[in-house]
């Protein structure tokens, strides 16, 4: 090994979805929404004065933190907004997961919490989920660092009751609890009405799929306003600069269209109760998912056989080849047109 080389910083790496390239596929592998940004995102677009490329970003993103704080009644030094979720969540692990105390997050979920985790020296456990894929909330009642999971979980789909997440943060009010609802809108009560209730509540949520604009890398976290002030704090001191002009602008005029945002997500809604029948006529079975896919196994059939057969057939489906969920294959939900391709297909294959 070279001398620099020892100096290099080495990780396991989140491995996103894979991102296929061409127009006659389809992608039900990277939970995106199937449907296009709202039409007041498209006029804006239009309208977008392409100079003011030339200058710096607001670098507090006032319109899209104003119109975050209408849309949610919130204050505006209670949303801290950045470059999706990810960027949120990665900077939440940077500013509050600081003891020498391990974080808490369930083995099964969002496998980039891992990756900060190392990333960032942080201490980790990760308690197991139980045989239907739930969280047991006496499992977060020890001592801990700070605790962080999703809700709907993912890659599961299921959803804690609201009582369950609230009980996990009121046995937990000395140290900071991260509620990652990137999935909210399609299912279940948010967090967000309990962050006036407990100041070490952290909302986080995303732009990516209810609002069809993962493109544009929108997240946003809602909470006390020491958190937000905290969390601004360690932006600043990293990159002042985190969203661009056309992200604030164009995120604003999406939160501003709640009429679009509904009918898109009650189209998901429907076809992903329709897909639940579907599939399990074809002898899947799953949790109840409250997201935009379902993580899917089926009786006979191995998960990574469908996945490759799918795949040849340009259908793109999430496998993961790790422990507990090999034999699963997750998949998000298209338009009803692309779901009855894959309904074709399956009933061919299987």
């Amino acid at each position: 090994m070279k001398a620099w080389q020892a100096n290099i910083r080495t990780v396991t790496p989140y491995v996103p979805g894979e991102q296929p390239k061409g127009g006659n596929l389809i992608k039900l592998n990277t939970n995106e929404n199937p449907y296009p940004p709202s039409p007041l995102v498209k006029k804006a677009i239009d309208e977008m004065d392409y100079d003011t490329f030339r200058k710096y970003p607001d670098p507090s993103s006032t319109v899209l933190t104003k119109a975050l704080c209408e849309y949610y009644q919130m204050e505006e030094d209670e949303i801290f907004v950045g470059v999706g979720s990810d960027d949120v969540i990665a900077m939440s692990f940077l500013t509050f997961f600081n003891s020498e105390k391990p974080v808490l997050f369930p083995d099964v979920s969002y496998s980039f919490y891992q990756v900060w985790a190392e990333l960032f020296h942080i201490p980790f456990e990760t308690p197991v989920l139980n045989e239907h894929f739930l969280i047991r909330k006496e499992d977060y009642y020890k001592e801990n660092g700070g605790i962080i999971f999703p809700n709907p979980n993912a890659p599961t789909g299921v959803f804690m009751p609201l009582s369950e997440v609230e009980d996990i943060i009121a046995h937990n009010q000395e140290s900071v609890v991260i509620v990652d609802e990137a999935y909210i809108d399609f299912g279940g009560e948010s967090a967000a009405g309990l962050i006036k209730k407990y100041e070490n509540l952290l909302v986080v949520q995303t732009f990516s799929k209810s609002r069809s604009m993962a493109g544009m890398r929108i997240g946003f976290a809602m909470g006390n306003k020491e958190l937000i002030r905290a969390l601004n704090d360690v932006k600043y001191s990293y990159n002042s600069y985190t969203m661009n002009m056309p992200a604030q602008v164009l995120g604003a005029e999406a939160v501003k269209d709640d009429c679009y945002f509904r009918q898109t997500v009650e189209k998901i809604i429907t076809t992903r109760e329709k897909a639940k029948e579907r599939l399990s006529e074809l002898g899947f079975v799953f949790p109840d998912s409250m997201t935009n896919f379902i993580f899917a196994s089926h009786k006979e059939k191995k998960a990574e056989d469908i996945y490759l057969a799918l795949r040849e057939k340009q259908i793109f489906v999430r496998y993961f080849k790790q422990p507990r969920l090999d034999n699963y294959l997750r998949i998000t939900i298209g338009t009803d047109e692309e779901m009855e391709k894959l309904y074709d297909f399956l009933e061919k294959f299987l």
